[in-house]
């Protein structure tokens, strides 16, 4: 299937890009009851498979609304409505989809089942619950990676914007994707199973990277603008464990436990793994952790009856240039 984004003047001056932690909700999420590996991220899976599962969210609305393949509910991916909005502003917008759009995106699902019925026949209530399974899911497979994340995502939209201002924005489109291609002020999409063109489609074009995205996914509803969620260059990198050369030098500022720790924390644990792993007591690990977290350095997120801890960017950028 070839599909045809016509441009006018107003449309490329219209284009922009943005993060979207809701993408990032949903790619992941599809790839995560996909149930195959993946050469990427296949540390990611291995860590957040269990936790998934333990909460229930593998057969939860999720489930429902994001299959392993085929359709997936357009209500999740709204335009990003600022550069890089949060997870609570994105689903702020979730909340506020008006009913007919919901009922809509449910109605192109072949087969129905109890809970997409009851998201159908009450949208506003069932709204506030598949919200809440999209924070209980961010909290246990995104919230302790995403400073990893960001940097990538960051780096990529940094990449595109240099690519516009030095090239030009044909080949940034030319640029995006193997399956994408610009020629006669027209994006063309090929292999595509969703088609989109302007005419079913708003004004602009907003492009998304994404890091689980496997390949380019569409989104269009007038008049809102268009989207393309794309693969974000750099994930090869994402979850590279890069040995700290100089930690010595941190160490001399923060502590040898207290970089340690942070050293440990390459992906994110709990306070008895890290005891285990750095022979340091729970109750100093715990003491340490608390130091860094009120530093801004660790962050802490629920996970079952565990609390795992993770880098913050501004720990990872610290230990990126000790490295």
């Amino acid at each position: 299937m070839l599909s045809e984004l016509a441009f006018s003047a107003d449309d490329l001056a219209l284009t922009r890009l943005a993060i979207s932690p809701m993408w990032e909700v949903v790619s992941s999420f599809r790839l995560l009851i996909a149930g195959s590996s993946h050469p990427v991220h296949r540390s990611w899976l291995e860590q957040v498979r269990p936790r998934v599962a333990a909460a229930g969210l593998d057969d939860g609305w999720l489930a429902r609304l994001i299959p392993a393949q085929g359709y997936l509910a357009d209500f999740l991916t709204p335009p990003p409505v600022e550069p890089t909005p949060d997870l609570e502003t994105e689903l702020a917008v979730i909340r506020a989809t008006p009913a007919e759009y919901v009922r809509r995106d449910v109605d192109h699902f072949a087969v129905d089942d109890p809970r997409r019925a009851a998201l159908r026949a009450d949208p506003p209530d069932r709204l506030a619950q598949v919200c809440a399974e999209i924070e209980t899911y961010w909290e246990l497979a995104l919230a302790p990676y995403w400073a990893r994340i960001r940097a990538v995502l960051d780096a990529d939209v940094f990449h595109r914007a240099r690519q516009v201002a030095e090239r030009g924005t044909g080949h940034l489109f030319n640029d995006l994707h193997a399956t994408l291609r610009w020629d006669d002020n027209t994006l063309r999409l090929v292999r595509r199973h969703c088609a989109v063109s302007r005419e079913a489609a708003g004004p602009g074009l907003v492009l998304v990277p994404s890091v689980f995205a496997e390949h380019v996914l569409t989104w269009s509803r007038p008049p809102e603008p268009p989207q393309l969620a794309y693969p974000a260059r750099g994930i090869g990198t994402l979850w590279e464990h890069r040995p700290v050369r100089h930690a010595d030098a941190i160490a001399a500022v923060l502590g040898r436990s207290r970089t340690l720790l942070l050293i440990e924390l390459a992906a994110p644990a709990s306070t008895t793994e890290l005891a285990r792993r750095t022979g340091i007591s729970a109750a100093g690990v715990s003491q340490h952790l608390t130091a860094l977290r009120d530093a801004g350095m660790v962050s802490a997120h629920r996970a079952g009856r565990s609390v795992l801890y993770a880098r913050t960017a501004i720990a990872e950028s610290l230990l990126e240039t000790a490295a």
